[in-house]
């Protein structure tokens, strides 16, 4: 027999821009819309025509575009109470939009028919099926999004049945059941959709909500309960905590439930596809999202890192490459000797088990993270500290003599300036460079001193600068840890300092980042 195919109903574009901080362009919603149908989603929310005029634009585009998989959905109300259905403004722009798909909302929860709507339990009925079946003699695919489903169940399981069938009786091709306020448990929405699918014959869909982190727990259970159409967002996007994750549906859907769900060739892409959403919409990609997150498959426990050196499978549930991610070692003070051998391979350095080299360097990792280093996000400095440990005298590229940081001016008015002595060989380079801060006219004078003798360090740029305190309880005179990162456009790498002294510290940790660049040129 044939996988059963679950559809993939995308909602990034309506319900994931009501998340707090994001907000589309119209060039934005193309782009992502483009890039889900390539993915091969099979329908893209694309909006509410009748909400503002970008979303009408959308669908004025989308309809002058070919789109190979997936079908263009609008989003919209049932026709309002006292209203005929052919004269409600809001339901002529869901014609307008032009799209083959359109999504109705409707109350199911008996409080909200009375107290939010308050119109009779019989005219919201009327109102749902008037509406569908109106939209279904105009040549439309309905998707009856049955909103408070569970909610409305729990309190009048025998009116939110009704409201079901009303759009049933209509047309409806999905009957899609709204886990609206993310309150549910997986066993809640299991009963209730199983009851459901033994009183309808439409298909059923699953629309949920993460206020209780729910979210992706919900929809699983709802298709493992008969529904066949799920509806999220990708990255989880969505007002309050967020909605459904696609990222974690899509994979779970083909590989635990062996379902046919957006084409195979398309999962490896998975994390490529979250990674260009999070960039359209400025946000910075969660790394520790299931499937996809850059710590998905990192490994740190030396015991851990052992059982995947022989067998993978022993601490991974799929292989990584199966959704674009990579496994990663990390290295730290919870490392064992494997650890610092697969890492050191995945630098380029050759160690053997027997080798004393690496009983050394996992030593020197250890004694160094006790003193406030920390390597997972400083691969650079751990390459530096490893390939010091191979080459007892490794020949120095560049020394720094000396530096001097200060500040003049006053109040709004005043400038940072930074002063490097850099001994190349026999040469000797002095520079002084102002920066926004110190740290900047720092690296400004570094980069500056070292480009007269490598100008290939020209095109290095700092991109990210943090900083930790790591003994509170000593005030201003704690040690402080700075972690870099630094690009050429290319590539990036992370390096590390450590210091009572917060400019002692972020020099260590550009000269790291100056001296690798070099080595790796």
């Amino acid at each position: 027999m044939k996988p059963s195919k679950v559809e993939i109903y995308d909602t990034t574009l309506r319900d994931g821009a009501q998340a707090e901080g994001i907000n589309f362009s119209l060039a934005d919603k193309l782009r992502i819309a483009e890039r889900l149908d390539q993915f091969g989603v099979h329908y893209i929310e694309g909006g509410w025509p009748g909400s503002n005029p970008k979303d009408m634009e959308f669908f004025q585009q989308a309809a002058k575009r070919r789109w190979k998989h997936a079908q263009i959905a609008s989003f919209g109300f049932t026709r309002k109470k006292g209203v005929a259905v052919e004269a409600d403004p809001q339901v002529r722009m869901l014609l307008d939009a032009k799209t083959p798909v359109v999504t109705i909302v409707g109350k199911t929860w008996l409080l909200h028919v009375t107290e939010v709507l308050r119109v009779k339990p019989e005219e919201n009925l009327g109102m749902i099926g008037d509406t569908i079946r109106y939209l279904k003699d105009q040549g439309k695919i309905v998707v009856y999004d049955a909103e408070h489903s569970f909610d409305g169940f729990k309190d009048e399981p025998e009116y939110a049945l009704a409201t079901w069938q009303a759009a049933e009786k209509a047309g409806a091709d999905v009957i899609c059941l709204c886990e609206t306020n993310g309150g549910a448990l997986p066993s809640e929405v299991s009963r209730i959709v199983t009851f459901a699918k033994g009183k309808l014959n439409a298909r059923l869909g699953i629309h949920t909500h993460n206020d209780c982190g729910f979210g992706v727990a919900n929809g699983i259970a709802a298709l493992e309960a008969g529904a066949d159409h799920i509806q999220g967002t990708i990255n989880g996007y969505g007002e309050r905590t967020g909605n459904c994750n696609l990222t974690s549906v899509i994979p779970t859907v083909h590989f635990k439930m062996g379902r046919l769900g957006v084409p195979v060739k398309s999962l490896p892409k998975l994390k490529e596809l979250s990674e260009f959403v999070d960039e359209i919409a400025n946000v910075r990609h969660d790394t520790r999202q299931p499937w996809v997150g850059q710590t998905a498959f990192a490994h740190k426990g030396g015991i851990h890192v052992h059982a995947i050196e022989r067998v993978a499978r022993s601490y991974e549930h799929i292989v990584p490459e199966a959704v674009g991610n990579h496994r990663r070692v990390l290295v730290s003070d919870m490392s064992g000797r494997t650890n610092i051998l697969l890492k050191a391979a995945e630098l380029g350095f050759k160690l053997t088990p027997e080798a004393p080299e690496a009983r050394a360097i996992t030593t020197r990792v250890k004694d160094l993270e006790s003193a406030g280093y920390e390597y997972e996000a400083a691969e650079a400095s751990l390459a530096l500290l490893i390939r010091s440990v191979l080459d007892q005298n490794p020949e120095l590229l560049f020394t720094v003599d000396s530096y001097h940081v200060s500040m003049r001016g006053n109040g709004a008015s005043s400038v940072c300036e930074a002063t490097v002595k850099v001994r190349v060989g026999k040469q000797v380079h002095h520079t002084v460079a102002e920066g926004d801060g110190p740290v900047n006219a720092l690296d400004g004078a570094l980069r500056t001193a070292l480009a007269k003798s490598f100008p290939t360090l020209k095109k290095i740029t700092l991109t990210d600068y943090k900083v930790r305190i790591l003994d509170g309880v000593a005030g201003t005179a704690a040690k402080t840890r700075v972690l870099i990162q630094s690009t050429d456009g290319k590539r990036e790498w992370g390096t590390v300092g450590v210091s009572e002294n917060i400019i002692t510290a972020s020099l260590q940790a550009l000269v790291d980042s100056m001296e690798y660049a070099l080595l790796e040129h």
